[in-house]
This record gives structure tokens, C-alpha cells and sequence, in this order.
């Protein structure tokens, strides 16, 4: 598998020179993998996974390192320096990644504070780059998700709704803050669920599993919370659905429902005070 400019591919090893050896790159001709980076015992003949980009003379090169993310990926990076050519991110490679200023939106780049980018390979120059302008690497194209799917997610906004997160590296979809129960920070990877396909195409998402599978998750998450303080938790229908959010990251109306399964099943005892595990426990 041949490697494109910005992401890891697995190349064949040409031969060796005294600061490194060189990599059949295919149509990018030779690559030089730095001495730095060349494995012990590795021999011309031999295939070794690189990632290529420019090094600071603009020398397109190869490394073992891994960046923080690759051509057509989203991330949260942090700004290292900003000149007159722009904003410099630290991507995880000693050269920095450049975000050019028509590329910043507004304000412009800061110092010190971290950014949701994409990162691309610009076509004119073949340079690696990266955009704060999100909304042209999104795709408006019909989402080809179904309701229910359990998808990736990249957290890129806060708005008065809840967060804006990025789907499948594609295309964007909102959390709303009222079904919300964690924490959420800009530039968090995680796990979600399409929820929601509007005829306008946008797509509404959710956190938890949708019907049963969210009670079932939640039971578990019961019984695991149970076992971890001794068989018991003072915690009820009555508590309140901050409580039930900071010991389960659920609503109170799914807590309930799970309580419900789990006591049908027999697995815990509802007290006055609390829920109480069932003695011998039994998942079955």
C-alpha cells in the first residue's frame, strides 16, 4: 500500500545510505526516511509503515512518528506561534502545521489556545495545511446514515442549543444540551447515535443507545456502580436527576427504567434509603 502526502502507507525500503535509508514512494519517486527513524535491523528488501509530509526545508520525507491527526481529518490543536504567514499548530511533527490567515476566520489565531481544524493538502502548492473554516470540508451531501447507528463523533461548538460535533469525519450533526448528562469539551472524541434525520437533512444526535439498548447499558452501569461500593447506593426515584447525571451520565426517566428491568430480574432490592445488590448477584 503506497502512502499519500500527509497520511501512513506501507513502503519498501530501496536502500541504504549513511543518514538513512530511502523508500520506494511510487509516483513521489524516493523518499528519505531520517536515520532517526530507521528501526534496527532494517535492510533494503524490508516494508515499513510511514507517515510523509514537508520537513522545514519543505523536503518531502518520511517518519515512524505518528502526528496527531492526518490529511482529511478534523482535530483540536494548539497554536504555537503566529507571524505574519500565519498560525503555526502543534501537530505532534517537529514542523509545525501552518493555518494561513485566510484560513483563521475571526478573530484571528491566538498563542497559546487550541483550535478545531481540518487539515489538507492544498492543491496548488502540495503543501500540508490546516483551516479553521470548517464548514468547507463538511459535507451538505444527503447523509448516508441511518437512525440508530452508532457513529464517531469530533465535538467542534458550543452553541445556545448544545454542541456541534462533526460525524464519521463527514458531516455535522447537534447534541442537544437538555439530553446531554456528562460533560462534554471542544475538540472530545466519542462515541454517539443518529437520532434524528430532518427532510432539511440535519441530523440530530444522542449520547446514549436508543430504546432498550440504552436501558440495558444503563443496567449494567447500575449493577458495576453497585458491586464498586459494596452492594449499595443511596440513591432512589426520588434523588434528583443532577444526582442520577453525575453517577450515571443518564436521565432520570431512563434510571427509573433500568431500576425497573433490573428489579424485575431480581438483581437488587429497592429500600426506603436505596438500591441494594441481591445477595448471591446474578446477571443471568
Amino acid at each position: 500500500m503506497l502512502a499519500d502526502i500527509g497520511k501512513f502507507g506501507v513502503l519498501r525500503v530501496v536502500k541504504s545510505v549513511d543518514f538513512g535509508v530511502y523508500l520506494d514512494g511510487g509516483d513521489l519517486g524516493e523518499i528519505l526516511l531520517p536515520k532517526r527513524y530507521v528501526p534496527a535491523g532494517v535492510k533494503p528488501g524490508d516494508s515499513l509503515e510511514v507517515f510523509l509530509y514537508f520537513d522545514s526545508d519543505d523536503r518531502l520525507i518520511a517518519t515512524t512518528e505518528k502526528p496527531l491527526a492526518k490529511v482529511g481529518e478534523f482535530a483540536y490543536l494548539k497554536a504555537v506561534a503566529v507571524n505574519p504567514v500565519g498560525a503555526f499548530l502543534d501537530w505532534g511533527l517537529p514542523k509545525q502545521l501552518l493555518v494561513p490567515f485566510r484560513e483563521q476566520g475571526y478573530p484571528p489565531m491566538r498563542e497559546g489556545r487550541s483550535y478545531c481544524v481540518f487539515i489538507y493538502l492544498d492543491a496548488a502548492s502540495r503543501r500540508i495545511a490546516a483551516s479553521a473554516r470548517l464548514n468547507k470540508f463538511l459535507d451538505d451531501r444527503p447523509a448516508p446514515f441511518i437512525v440508530g447507528q452508532e457513529v464517531d463523533l469530533f465535538v467542534y461548538e458550543k452553541t445556545d442549543l448544545g454542541y456541534k460535533a462533526v460525524i464519521e469525519n463527514s458531516h455535522s450533526g447537534i447534541l442537544y444540551k437538555n439530553e446531554i448528562f456528562r460533560e462534554l469539551e471542544i475538540g472530545q472524541h466519542l462515541r454517539g447515535f443518529i437520532h434524528k434525520i430532518r427532510e432539511d437533512g440535519k441530523i440530530d444526535l444522542r449520547l446514549e443507545k436508543p430504546g432498550y439498548g440504552k436501558i440495558a447499558g444503563l443496567a449494567e452501569a447500575i449493577l458495576d456502580k453497585l458491586e464498586a461500593n459494596g452492594g449499595f447506593l443511596e440513591v432512589t426515584d426520588r434523588s434528583t436527576p443532577e444526582t442520577i447525571a453525575a453517577l450515571f451520565g443518564a436521565s432520570k426517566k431512563a434510571f427509573k427504567m433500568a431500576v425497573g428491568a433490573l428489579y424485575k430480574k431480581r438483581l437488587i432490592a429497592i429500600e426506603k434509603d436505596g438500591l441494594r445488590l441481591a445477595i448471591p448477584p446474578s446477571r443471568t
